[in-house]
Order: C-alpha cells, then sequence, then structure tokens
C-alpha cells in the first residue's frame, strides 16, 4: 500500500469545484486583449476586460488536457513523468539572492553562484529536475531570462523547469530550446523544459500571462499553472476559499490554454501561502501553507490532472532548526500527496533567497520522504516466522542470509551530511550545515561537465553572443571557453 496524506474529502472538493465554476463566469476573470478574439470566437463572453467563462465550456477545456507527460533529458530519454502519484523534486527558481556560505549573509547571485548550484544539483540524485534558479545580477536584467536558462542547459543534462518574467522573452527562451533540442518539432516530441507561468491574484491573467499561456500550447511546449493565493490578503482568508481561488485560475487558464491548442500538455500547479497577519509576509514554511498546497493539489488530482506545488522552503534567513523543520515538514507531505512536482528545495527567507547548502541538507529529506511513501511491503514467504525459525530466541538475525540479502531493500542510507555516528564525523565537531558545505564542495569537484553535440553547441554560443551583444553583454560569464569570456579585468557590460 503507498501512504497517502489527504486534506479533503470528495464532498468539499465538489463543493470547491461547483464554486470555482460560478467564480469564472461571475463575476469572471480578467483577461488580456491578447486572447479576447480567442474567447470570444469560442462564445464565450468578453466584457471590459472580464471573460464569463461557461462551466460547459471550461469543462471541456479540462478534459482535453493530457493526464500524463514526459520530460526529456539531453539525450532524448524520458527522464521524469508528470503523471498520477509519481512525484518529483526541483530547486525552487528565480531568486535573487543566495547565502553566501562564508559569511552567512545573503548577497545578490551572480551567474558563478547559479552554474555552482547547477552542478551540485546534477549530482543529486533526489533532484529529478533543474530549474533556472536564480536571477544573475551579473547580466544585464533584460536578458537574464535566456542567460540563466543558457547556464543550465550548458551545464546540465536533467529536464529544466523555468519561465519568462515577460511575453517578450518568452520567444527567444523557445528559440534557445528549439537549438537545444535540435529543432521544432523535436521540441514538441522530446520536451526538455516546462514553462511555470502565473496569474495575478484575485482571477486576472495578465498581458504576459494571457501571451506565454497561448505562445507555450501553440509551440507544444508544456505549461505550468503557478496560480499564488495570498489567504487573507489576494484571496480569502479561509482555505477552503483560497482553494476555491486557485481552483478558478487554474480553470480559467486551461481554459484559455486549451481554445489555442487542445490537448496541449499542462500542469495544475501553484504557489499558494497564507498571509501573515502580524508582519505582513507570506510564510512558505507554515503548516498553513502546506495545507494549502496539499488541497490544492488535490483539487487537480480530482480532474486527472499533473500536479505540482511549491515546498521544501523555509522561512529562516539562515540554514538553521527552523528552516529545516519546515522544510522537512513539507518534503514529506508533499510526497505522501503524491504532487507530481514539487519545487522549493534550496530557498529559505520567504522564497527570496537560495543556499546550495541547504539544497543539499534537503536533497536527504526528499530522499527520506521518497522512501516513506515506498511504504512497507512483504518480503519472502512469511513476514517473520521463518527467520524466528532459524534463530529461535538467540536474536542473532544478524548472521541470517536474509538479513544480508534484503537490508538496502529496506533502509535508505543518507550521506555523511547526515549524523549517524560513522567514524569519519566523530573526528569533527562540525555540525550539520559545515558537513553540508563540505558535501557541496565533493559534489562541486566530482562534476563532469559532458558537452552538448557540436553543431548546437556552437549554434548556441552564436545565438548567446548575438542576443547579448544587443543588450550590452561583452563575452559570456560562466561559459567556460576562452573564446567567449571577457578580457581579464574587465567588465561583462560594455560600458560599465
Amino acid at each position: 500500500m503507498r501512504p497517502r496524506f489527504q486534506l479533503l474529502d470528495r464532498a468539499l472538493i465538489e463543493r470547491i469545484v461547483g464554486e470555482a465554476f460560478q467564480l469564472i463566469e461571475k463575476p469572471g476573470v480578467r483577461v488580456a486583449p491578447y486572447v479576447v478574439e480567442l474567447l470570444r470566437g469560442a462564445g464565450i463572453k468578453v466584457e471590459d476586460g472580464v471573460a464569463h467563462i461557461p462551466e460547459t465550456m471550461a469543462r471541456r477545456a479540462l478534459e482535453s488536457v493530457p493526464r500524463g507527460f514526459s520530460l526529456y533529458d539531453r539525450s532524448g530519454k524520458a527522464a521524469m513523468r508528470y503523471e498520477g502519484d509519481q512525484v518529483h523534486f526541483d530547486p525552487g527558481s528565480s531568486c535573487l539572492n543566495i547565502l553566501d556560505p562564508k559569511t552567512e549573509q545573503a548577497r545578490p547571485a551572480q551567474a558563478a553562484d547559479l552554474v555552482r548550484l547547477v552542478q551540485v544539483a546534477e549530482m543529486l540524485p533526489q533532484l529529478s529536475a533543474q530549474s533556472t534558479a536564480m536571477v544573475c545580477s551579473d547580466v544585464p536584467s533584460e536578458i537574464g531570462d535566456w542567460y540563466r536558462l543558457l547556464l543550465v542547459l550548458w551545464y546540465s543534462e536533467k529536464p529544466v523547469v523555468t519561465g519568462a518574467f515577460s511575453a517578450s522573452s518568452l520567444h527567444t527562451l523557445l528559440e534557445l530550446m528549439t537549438i537545444e533540442n535540435g529543432g521544432a518539432e523535436e521540441l514538441r516530441r522530446r520536451p526538455r523544459a516546462i514553462f511555470d507561468v502565473c496569474p495575478s491574484p484575485p482571477l486576472n491573467w495578465s498581458e504576459f500571462a494571457s501571451q506565454n499561456m497561448v505562445d507555450l500550447a501553440r509551440a507544444g511546449v508544456p505549461a505550468e499553472i503557478v496560480s499564488m493565493p495570498l489567504a487573507g490578503a489576494t484571496a480569502p482568508v479561509t482555505l477552503a476559499g483560497s482553494i476555491v481561488q486557485h481552483a478558478a485560475e487554474c480553470i480559467s487558464g486551461i481554459t484559455i490554454h486549451q481554445l489555442a491548442k487542445p490537448g496541449a500538455p499542462i500542469v495544475w500547479g501553484g504557489a499558494p501561502a497564507i498571509f501573515d497577519m502580524r508582519t505582513g509576509r507570506t510564510p512558505m514554511g507554515a503548516i498553513e501553507t502546506a495545507m494549502l498546497d496539499v488541497g490544492c493539489a488535490e483539487v487537480g488530482k480530482y480532474f486527472g490532472l499533473p500536479t505540482h506545488a511549491y515546498m521544501v522552503a523555509g522561512d529562516g534567513r539562515l540554514v538553521d532548526a527552523q528552516t529545516e523543520m519546515e522544510s522537512g515538514m513539507s518534503a514529506a507531505l508533499g510526497a505522501l500527496a503524491g504532487i507530481n512536482m514539487i519545487s522549493g528545495a534550496g530557498m529559505l527567507d520567504f522564497l527570496a533567497c537560495h543556499s546550495i547548502e541547504k539544497l543539499v541538507i534537503d536533497a536527504e529529506a526528499i530522499a527520506s520522504a521518497q522512501r516513506l511513501i515506498e511504504g512497507i511491503e512483504p518480503r519472502g514467504e512469511t513476514l517473520a516466522t521463518d527467520m524466528f525459525a532459524l534463530t529461535g530466541l538467540t536474536g542473532d538475525f544478524l548472521k541470517l542470509k536474509e538479513t544480508r540479502a534484503l537490508f538496502r531493500q529496506e533502509q535508505h542510507f543518507p550521506s555523511a551530511i547526515v549524523d549517524r555516528g560513522l567514524a569519519a564525523m566523530d573526528e569533527t565537531a562540525l555540525g550539520v550545515v559545515g558537513r553540508a558545505r563540505q558535501r557541496v564542495e565533493e559534489l562541486v569537484a566530482s562534476y563532469q561537465r559532458r558537452p552538448l553535440a557540436a553543431d548546437r553547441e556552437q549554434e548556441m554560443i552564436a545565438f548567446a553572443l548575438r542576443e547579448g551583444r544587443k543588450a550590452g553583454l561583452d563575452g559570456l560569464p560562466e561559459i567556460l571557453r576562452p573564446e567567449y569570456a571577457p578580457e581579464p579585468g574587465t567588465s561583462v557590460m560594455s560600458g560599465k
């Protein structure tokens, strides 16, 4: 039996769904001019920028969404699947800051920090995918979207969770993905990346979000809705009410997406949170936030759709007991809920900061969560009596061949980050963060980049140099080939 965690019974889910259908028709959903004709062409009334979507139309769109799809690695092999109760994890996306391991202070992230995180994530089997994890402050902001993706594609072979901050940058990102995948048709057939798209709460599909939904659908590239209701601020204060809003935003987005191209892959996802009335912050590590994530995913599963959530994040500003308590708890809850993709590992300070040391600690929590959902299963013809027949009451189970044969199937063995009394640990007084720093250094040292096919690599570099020069970028930071690097001591940005 696969262990499960569930918060909503079917009756409550159906109430949530019923009210969500009511909301998207009245008061309706604010939409951008980009999709007005698409909606009107399908018979949906749009007045003063507000679409009134009938339940019948929305249900038809929900039925056309694929119930599962795969993301592929660089070699074209299916690497992970969004479907059913399969659970995967990736680092959270788009942090502005990184926690410096030497000073333990947050500072603006740079391209070198992102490369280091990617290299570590590549070496962690608990992470099924990479993400465009950090905004690089040493790269011009107008090209930041595609440059982050370039670095991830350059240094990783895993699938990628990414996204665009503007409608204009999406096409540049898709062009880069097309080059890396070997053509537009190959990108449709074997997508390596999924793109997050965020509605603005409450019930508002902005110009760039609307355009991203339509353009991703028509390109055949998977989209992941990241609805972000804040309970008590931009959404009803009750958890159930916020889940209704989340459902309405997902359903309306799916309707737009499927009208653009029926059958295009899309994920029911989100990053809901409570709004802390004392501080005005949005605690991602709060138990109620985890409950919102699970409840929202349960509604998506009710429709049989692939699911996503933001979890495994802590709110502390340091990698400490609070941060890891919050992260480990939500890792287990997300896994037990069967959420297909769980983003957020490595993040702290209300999703504002990444820590590579936290990422490797989170990987241990993820490994434990993955062992948990494997459950308990019988092995052998009897559960215990045959082994007692061999040992009697001596308790010498260590001597049994069954013990030697089965212990690796029964037990998960963490890395040396977790103190289990290994001899090597007895020689140092390092705490978990100190051991995590050592682990990061070991993983970076053992990382080896495997190059892309030469023609694709050259085309990606040509693309990056061409697009970078438009924004005043001289050279390609952290693309480690001498001919693409700026002269020593010079800025990577022209005129600076």
